[in-house]
């Protein structure tokens, strides 16, 4: 697949993974989606907080809201955006240079190839190789994997405390009909 250049990027249902190019002395991003590669300027780093930012959230709150339903880990997953499930893990610190971020969804199983590289298996039925431990990618889909339920369970229980609400708080129905009282006014209007 020939890699297409271009200056911005958000992520989106389509991306797979972001891995970090060196060009010198700038990172760069290779962007790979379901059926297309981009070559990015910006960093992978940049591309995460430019899609956070994109669907209306800093990277900061999304990596503390991480933070706040998974406990104090390092390498959190970020939600970049929900309704889309668009959740990334990191392979490093966030911050390192060499990290790859791996979209979630995509993912259908992983292996070890060695002791420190693992092969993924995407759903599009393409596999790439990482220098990545086969634990690291095994703890990352478990740590994303628990962000994602227990959002999906927030959202649940909010939406099953709405309806409950909403059923209480039905205004009780009239026990006559208005065609009743249209008539009995007709009637009496007409003596």
């Amino acid at each position: 697949m020939q890699e297409k250049l271009i200056e911005d990027y958000e992520i989106n249902p389509r991306t797979m993974f972001i891995i970090p190019v060196k060009y010198g002395s700038k990172t760069y991003s290779k962007i790979y989606e379901v059926d297309d590669v981009f070559l990015s300027p910006l960093s992978p780093l940049e591309i995460i907080k430019r899609s956070c930012n994109y669907f209306g959230v800093d990277y900061e709150s999304r990596r503390k809201g991480s933070r706040n339903i998974i406990g104090n880990k390092r390498k959190l997953p970020i939600v970049v955006e929900l309704f889309n499930h668009l959740l990334f893990f990191p392979t490093l610190s966030p911050c390192s240079k060499e990290c790859i971020w791996i979209a979630y969804e995509q993912v259908k199983d992983y292996q070890r190839i060695g002791p420190l590289e693992s092969l993924i298996i995407f759903y599009n039925k393409q596999s790439h190789r990482f220098p990545v431990p086969y634990s690291t990618i095994e703890a990352q889909m478990f740590k994303t994997s628990l962000l994602k339920t227990r959002l999906m369970q927030r959202i649940e229980n909010n939406e099953k405390r709405l309806s409950y609400i909403s059923s209480r708080t039905k205004m009780p129905q009239a026990l006559e009909t208005t065609l009743q009282y249209d008539s009995e006014f007709h009637v009496k209007k007409s003596k």
